[in-house]
């Protein structure tokens, strides 16, 4: 026992429950008095510390100290009863235990509690009565010492794990019970013993010698003893067992966090995914949730889950784990989860009634059926012990099945976890089977929507891009608002936003219809002001030619839209754009700082009126672009040339993580979760390309130039490992310069550019666009472009007011790759 000595006690346990503690010297002199003996008895500290406890006995049991210490000494303690003297005077009958409180060569000491006897209806409370007290009761009780340790413990404490009070004796509480928070525990003891303040009511779960699999709760206070001087002498606490309540407790709040995070959406795997999260890892280590693929895709479904083969089409529509990566799953989420005929996921899928198994049969099969690779595990290997299976049936249907697991809880399922089990899912029941109804409402809405707005965005090297859409018409997701990103040649970039009057699937038909005449006229490389020109005389011309219906809606909704049409050059960071009828874009620098363009605004597209004009503004790397719809400004009201931007101008000032979440928390902080009027907002942080990215030559108009063009573009070629290119773009710069020398005048540049593709441009001072000839066999020449269409990916003119740039671009081998 180290520096502790083992007391041999006398007589049967003894509870302290109620105890008076205090110190006595080898000779009996009191040398610790405690708060608890002066209430029993009436003496202060100062009173009685230096005496004899034989003074403070009656004559009879005064005579009888000297005998009971011999036997002390001998016995390692005593037991027994003794009779007091109060202050006041008055005999005080208390049953004493006397104990050794010695350390190894240290001064003889023993500690002695006094517990008063209680009288009920006459008769007295026999020493024999208090130890079956002490016996039978429930709650556990230990001293310890200031370095915790214990000092004295009764039987019922051996309950709660530990071992018998013996064993205890001079131990800390981690080497009689590692497996406890001992950390947390023993915080509370020093607490206590340096603020002596009292610990009430602290609960900890744990696992009990008698019970080694159930997972019990206990409820321990701690208490601090003092001596006379009001030093610490250690702390006692008592242990009483409150597993059910903490059970009860447990239950009702994971179904109120049930009730609070299932089917907070209308979307079917995320209420799957909720369900098993919510039971993660408070009820089960492990939960997967299948369902009939019929309900995923929104379908009516039949009374009977199993067609006339026998197999349930099921697919895993959530799961969760209390290891990372789940590693329990033998199907992912979204996967087709066949199980075997007759197993229990398909008996209570058929039956629509749960099952459970308290013990699985560890070297048992896994009911999975169908695995890629032909994979099988048993439960063992998988770590899974204890199961329960629980249909999910909503309306009298059954939807799929929730299957929990068991693995590092070692308590199995009992009859009271399947009760919680059908309640958990009952709830997930009912919002996965609305989740369905609603799917099934809006899948042909979301068809068109696909249709309508970009599936994803174009990865660039001009711009890092982002975008949000809301619309107003919550149940269809449709709305006349859109946005694009169009790749454009030399390495730029069309970003357009725009907006069609009105809301849902009229709207959304104008805004398709819109959407794609601007595509193809940004494939004709022409400068802002002269896109939207061509767009409004499309949407007069088509309003005019179709008719304007009595209702306003139909062909014609495109009257009236807003549309910003933007273009950004990489290479100098120069931007230009110009304006229908729409707010102008806002520009955050890199420093934070929000302006908004002064950009001319034209008239609404088809509307007539003055022409419309653009604006270039050069823009420092780093700094985003936002161009946005009306309702970031004015929601649910017409938008103004006026309108009050100030809003909009904190909300982008405000920092993200990333330019997606920056998008996002903008259109969250400006319009509700349900706005009167469609929303979007594409927003673009724009980049430069690198000056060891673009090359750039003065060609001469000599005829000996083609050559020396080739030479030069060889050898950058090679500088930027770009050796498996160079056959192909010599033919292309040869080709194109030849061209230039042959039916342009002016001077001539040639440029390479490097980014997710090779360009190759050359510049003349000619205003007419070449033409792809397919000669025949006999003729001489005519076969230039033809060559450069075969051998690149794309190729293609654009004109500005001194002449024209001829383009091609090469796919590289990491683009492709």
């Amino acid at each position: 026992m180290g520096a502790y000595e083992r007391p041999r006690l006398v007589g049967r346990s003894f509870d302290v429950a109620d105890a008076a503690p205090l110190l006595l010297g080898a000779q009996g002199s009191i040398t610790g008095w405690t708060g608890e003996a002066e209430r029993l008895l009436g003496h202060a500290a100062a009173e009685v510390v230096g005496k004899q406890l034989a003074d403070l006995l009656v004559r009879e049991d005064a005579v009888r100290m000297p005998r009971l210490l011999e036997r002390c000494r001998a016995d390692g303690g005593w037991s027994g009863l003794l009779t007091t003297r109060r202050r006041d005077g008055r005999p005080l009958r208390v049953m004493v235990r006397i104990s050794s409180a010695e350390e190894a060569r240290g001064p003889s000491r023993w500690l002695v509690l006094l517990s008063e006897l209680a009288e009920a209806h006459g008769w007295d409370m026999s020493r024999i009565v208090l130890e079956q007290l002490v016996a039978r009761s429930p709650v556990g009780i230990a001293i310890l010492d200031t370095d915790l340790r214990y000092v004295w413990s009764n039987a019922a404490l051996a309950e709660f794990g530990g071992g018998p009070p013996q064993a205890r004796l001079g131990r800390r509480l981690a080497d009689v019970q590692p497996g406890l928070d001992v950390e947390d525990i023993e915080a509370q003891m020093r607490r206590v013993l340096a603020t002596g303040r009292p610990v009430v009511g602290y609960e900890h779960l744990g696992r009990v010698r008698s019970a080694p699999l159930r997972e019990t709760a206990h409820m321990m206070s701690f208490t601090r003893l003092d001596d006379e001087r009001g030093r610490p002498m250690g702390v006692y606490y008592t242990v009483v067992d409150i597993t059910e309540r903490h059970r009860a407790r447990g239950r009702l709040a994971l179904l109120d966090r049930a009730g609070e995070h299932i089917g907070r959406t209308l979307d079917i795997g995320r209420t799957a995914q909720e369900l098993a999260d919510v039971a993660v890892p408070d009820f089960a280590d492990f939960v997967a949730v299948d369902l009939l693929e019929d309900v995923l895709r929104g379908a009516e479904l039949p009374r009977t889950a199993a067609d006339g083969s026998g197999t349930v089409p099921l697919r895993r529509a959530g799961h969760q784990s209390v290891s990372p990566g789940v590693p329990e799953a033998v199907v992912g989420i979204g996967d087709i989860a066949s199980y075997l005929p007759g197993s229990p996921p398909i008996r209570c899928l058929t039956t629509g009634r749960p099952w459970s198994e308290e013990r699985l049969d560890p070297l048992a099969r896994e009911w999975a059926a169908d695995l890629p690779g032909g994979r099988e595990a048993t439960f063992l290997e998988l770590g899974l012990h204890s199961v329960l299976i629980v249909p999910i049936r909503a309306r009298g249907v059954t939807l799929g099945v929730t299957t929990f697991f068991r693995r590092r809880r070692h308590e199995p399922f009992d009859r009271s976890d399947l009760n919680l089990a059908e309640d958990l899912v009952a709830r997930a029941a009912v919002c996965v089977d609305n989740a369905r109804r609603y799917s099934r409402e809006r899948d042909a809405a979301l068809v068109l929507q696909r249709s309508l707005l970009p599936h994803r965005l174009p990865q660039q090297d001009a711009v890092e891009v982002a975008a949000c859409y809301r619309p107003a018409d919550e149940l269809t997701g449709l709305g006349g608002d859109w946005y694009d990103l169009i790749p454009l040649s030399g390495a730029r970039v069309a970003l357009v936003v725009g907006e069609v009057p009105g809301h849902g699937i009229d709207a959304a038909a104008g805004m398709g219809r819109l959407r794609t005449a601007v595509r193809t006229l940004a494939a004709l490389d022409l400068p802002p002001q002269e896109v939207l020109a061509h767009l409004d005389d499309l949407v007069a011309r088509t309003a005019h030619e179709e008719g304007v219906p009595e209702d306003g809606e139909g062909a014609s909704q495109a009257v009236g839209s807003g549309c910003v049409y933007v273009v950004y050059d990489p290479v100098g960071g120069r931007c230009a754009m110009a304006a229908a009828g729409h707010p102008s874009p806002a520009v955050v620098e890199p420093d934070g700082t929000v302006t908004f363009v002064e950009l001319p605004q034209g008239p609404p597209l088809g509307a007539g009126g003055p022409p419309f004009e653009s604006v270039e503004l050069e823009l420092a790397e780093g700094s985003v672009l936002a161009l946005h719809t009306d309702g970031l400004l004015a929601p649910g009201a017409a938008w103004a040339a006026d309108a009050d931007r100030e809003p909009l101008g904190r909300a982008l000032r405000r920092t993200a993580e990333s330019l997606d979440l920056q998008c996002r928390t903008v259109v969250d902080a400006l319009v509700p979760a349900r706005p009167q009027d469609d929303v979007a907002l594409l927003m673009a942080r724009v980049r430069r390309l690198g000056a060891h990215q673009v090359a750039l030559w003065d060609l001469p108009r000599d005829p000996a130039a083609v050559a020396e063009a080739r030479r030069t573009v060889v050898r950058q070629l090679e500088r930027w490992g770009l050796d498996e290119l160079a056959f192909t773009t010599e033919l292309v710069v040869s080709e194109l310069v030849t061209n230039a020398l042959r039916y342009t005048g002016g001077p001539i540049e040639l440029r390479l550019i490097r980014e997710r593709s090779l360009i190759c441009e050359v510049f003349d001072g000619g205003v007419t666009a070449p033409r792809l000839r397919h000669p025949r066999a006999t003729d001489e020449g005519g076969r230039g472009l033809l060559l450069v269409s075969q051998v690149t990916q794309r190729w293609g003119t654009r004109f500005a007011s001194d002449g024209k740039t001829i383009w091609a671009e090469q796919p590289l081998a990491e683009a492709r790759a």
